[in-house]
């Protein structure tokens, strides 16, 4: 499966093409929960090659969405195997995995119940993902409140 449009548009809207720096770029910030590692950019862009001081174009940051989006998806078919599943259900997990990390999805308890096609309670399990640094955030829990919504539909 590919992500669709509405993966897309569920990651940008949670996170943001934020810290607009002042030459019309972006720039790298600290993780909001640790206020240093990982830094991030753009999209939600987190790794090795993002680090303080770093400013992106705006295309610079669509073009790493499309890739980083794009690895994440292999990774969560991957996990997934043949579990049926609908085009929702992989977009809300490829989000979830964009946010959380492919290990997270893989260990996850809302996996197991999604390969067991326990979707109602796969669905539930967002919303314990809720968390940062051990502290609940409130976009994090509108963040998995909407990636349930888009897995139940």
């Amino acid at each position: 499966m590919n992500p669709s449009p509405a993966c897309i548009a569920l990651i940008q809207q949670f996170e943001g093409c934020a810290k607009a720096h002042t030459g019309g770029g972006f720039a790298a910030y600290p993780d909001p929960a640790t206020g240093g590692d990982p830094w991030t950019i753009g999209w939600g862009t987190t790794g090795s090659d993002v680090k303080q001081g770093i400013v992106w174009t705006q295309q610079q940051c669509d073009d790493r969405l499309r890739k980083d989006v794009g690895t994440f998806a292999v990774a969560v078919a991957r996990a997934i195997g043949d579990a049926p599943t609908t085009q929702h259900q992989f977009d809300a997990m490829v989000s979830f995995a964009y946010n959380l990390g492919t290990a997270n999805l893989a260990s996850s308890t809302l996996l197991k119940k999604h390969k067991a096609r326990d979707y109602a309670g796969a669905a539930a399990e967002f919303a314990r993902w809720n968390k940062a640094a051990g502290k609940v955030m409130a976009g994090l829990t509108r963040r998995r409140a909407a990636e349930a919504a888009l897995y139940a539909k």
